[in-house]
């Protein structure tokens, strides 16, 4: 329970502090370092929520970035023009444009979420 609540305390500080990029910053910031921190938000939510252990360590990163991937191609595929979508806020959070830099910044985004895993599936073996 003490775990689920740091990563509650966590997901709180990274969505608050996309919602502050979102709002305000320009530049690499936006660009980069937003979605770097998304695929650690996805991560800190599930891990919130979910009881669930998977089987390896290296399942619910490799989910999150899969997910991330997926959602960025549905931007290539333009998801939110072909199905109608205006609502600005659910724009930006499915996003319209795509960008090969942004799969890379998911997939360093999701680095220390392979590393919490791994070292967190270590811990629980030991004990």
């Amino acid at each position: 329970m003490k775990t689920r609540l740091i990563y509650f305390i966590a997901s709180v500080a990274l969505l608050g502090t996309e919602i502050l990029i979102g709002l305000y910053a320009h530049g690499w910031i936006r660009n980069y370092l937003g979605d770097v921190l998304v695929v650690v938000l996805l991560y800190t939510l599930f891990r919130t929520v979910s009881v669930q252990k998977p089987n390896a360590w290296y399942v619910l990163p490799t989910v999150i970035l899969l997910f991330a991937f997926g959602v960025e191609f549905l931007q290539l595929w333009g998801f939110c023009d072909r199905f109608g979508i205006t609502n600005r806020l659910l724009r930006i959070i499915i996003g319209t444009g795509f960008s090969a830099i942004d799969l890379i910044c998911y997939s360093i985004g999701i680095l220390p979420c392979y590393a919490a895993e791994y070292f967190r599936t270590l811990r629980n073996k030991k004990a």
